[in-house]
């Protein structure tokens, strides 16, 4: 028995039409889209759904993301990313989390991406002071449940915090200094051992729905043989290498000072760039930086509401372009930018790019803006073969929106209402690998009113354990809002700031 969706409105993102809206019908067969055409035959026993007055498009895929963050949205604002590390990212203090607990931040997350169109997540899962097995299980374990799809990373900081940041340890207290620098870091051997054995504890994971990859957190946090490496391994194991890499001038300014090029520049001198890696952020990038990467087929994961809430900077999207970098599109996490949905994101894609330049021909547009949220994503994801448009073969990944909707109204041109108009509140079914897994806003395997009644329950433990470790590195907050400012006003050959 199969499904089918007949006379459907749909951008199928695909090489013939892309985002243009064409009439269709599709016919899904064991997870996979196994005919696209004006007419579709249907059997005894299947499923067939109405497509008249409805939008089928891909799922999206979230190109960059820490779900690991969910517990601190809506806590922090006017941070720099320097300074908002500080307490998202605590230096001292943090216990690990226990798996209970991980798993029920990572099916809320799954569910409010799910309920959004997202079908795909790049999840760079960090866990304070360090990942074990049982926390990453719980990630796997909470996915596989909700029924998402997704690439899982162990994210690694392998030196410590305070040497990754330029002239900080000039401004800190040597008591301070000395401690931060006491605590362990994991080796190169300790990370690429625990990547290996992942690759085979998670293999097949879901049917192959879930998967691991590599996640070295920067160049400037990690030692090169990690980096290089990582690299190595997942271009043995098929996965994704994901790296953070000039998402802050702060970054530019510490490719010079530890060395003596940019961060781009230096990944590739010792190897740490393939087909397989994705940037996350890529901003303060220089011409010959984005070069370097159209060369060696890295993608980017653009995140714009992030890059604006901790005034980072604005990603040169046209530049990107034109050299054909692939482009994917990013939430980041839910303390950076406090939203998992990613039609936020495309809105906010499509209209920050054009106040960068007064020439509306280089401005961003809602079908290069729709192709990153689909099948850009799905290239940086290294599931471009599987994902990402709606193919005869292709996985049944796909969204159905209500055009009888206000967002949709007054029917003028399909992509540009799903683009400005539309925030997720037309959307009526997400399917996954063939099967519903949103049907009229409610997530199908997942009790939503359980996990928030779980989250308030267990709030006043998780907001005291949040409030003392702010008090505990606090104490890094002068130093490090020290070396912003030096930052801010170093000139490092590119601006990527307006206003």
């Amino acid at each position: 028995m199969g499904t089918v969706i007949r006379d459907a409105t749909a951008i199928l993102m695909d090489a013939a039409t892309g985002s243009t809206p064409v009439t269709r019908s599709l016919r899904v067969d064991g997870g996979r889209i196994t005919r696209i055409a004006p007419e579709v035959r249907t059997e005894d026993g299947d499923t067939v759904i109405d497509g008249r007055n409805r939008l089928v498009c891909p799922g999206f895929v979230n190109a960059h993301t820490h779900s690991w963050e969910y517990l601190a949205k809506g806590r922090y604002d006017n941070l720099p990313l320097e300074l908002w590390m500080l307490y998202s990212y605590p230096i001292l203090g943090a216990r690990p989390l226990p798996p209970d607990l991980v798993r029920l931040r990572s099916l809320l997350f799954a569910v409010e991406s799910l309920k959004n169109g997202v079908t795909t997540l790049v999840d760079d899962v960090l866990e304070t002071p360090g990942q074990d097995f049982a926390q990453l299980d719980a990630v796997f374990d909470a996915y596989e449940t909700a029924g998402v799809r997704a690439n899982i990373s162990g994210h690694i900081i392998n030196r410590p915090f305070v040497d990754t940041l330029p002239y900080v340890p000039d401004l800190l207290p040597a008591d301070l200094l000395a401690e931060v620098r006491a605590l362990p870091v994991p080796t190169t051997a300790d990370y690429l051992g625990f990547s290996a054995e992942a690759f085979a504890r998670y293999r097949d994971r879901a049917g192959g729905r879930l998967r691991y990859m590599l996640a070295p957190s920067g160049p400037q946090r990690c030692t090169d043989d990690l980096l290089a490496g990582a690299t190595e391994l997942a271009d043995a194991h098929g996965a994704e290498c994901h790296v953070h890499v000039l998402e802050t001038k702060t970054q530019a300014v510490t490719g010079r000072e530890f060395y003596g090029t940019t961060l781009v520049e230096h990944l590739r001198r010792i190897g740490a760039l393939s087909p397989r890696t994705t940037l996350a952020h890529g901003i303060w990038v220089t011409d010959r930086d984005v070069e370097i990467l159209a060369e060696n087929r890295v993608s980017v994961s653009h995140n714009p509401l992030s890059n604006l809430k901790l005034g980072s900077g604005i990603a040169p999207w046209r530049r990107y372009h034109d050299a054909r970098v692939t482009l994917g599109l990013g939430s980041d996490g839910c303390s950076s930018s406090d939203t998992p949905r990613l039609h936020e994101v495309i809105k906010s894609a499509a209209l920050l790019h054009k106040v960068t330049d007064p020439d509306p021909d280089r401005w961003s547009s809602a079908d290069e803006v729709l192709r990153a949220a689909t099948l850009g994503g799905a290239r940086s994801a290294q599931l471009d073969a599987e994902i990402g448009s709606l193919e005869e073969g292709k996985r049944a990944d796909l969204l159905i929106y209500d055009l009888d909707t206000l967002a949709f109204a007054p029917w003028n041109r399909p992509d540009l209402h799903l683009v400005y108009s539309e925030n997720g509140s037309s959307l009526r079914t997400v399917m996954i690998d063939g099967e519903v897994i949103v049907r009229d806003g409610r997530v199908t395997g997942v009790d939503e009113s359980a996990l928030l009644a779980e989250l308030r329950e267990r709030l006043p433990e998780i907001r005291r354990d949040q409030d003392d470790l702010d008090r505990r590195n606090a104490a890094f907050h002068e130093p490090f809002e020290a070396m912003y400012r030096r930052c801010a006003a170093e000139n490092v050959g590119v601006n990527r700031w307006a206003g």
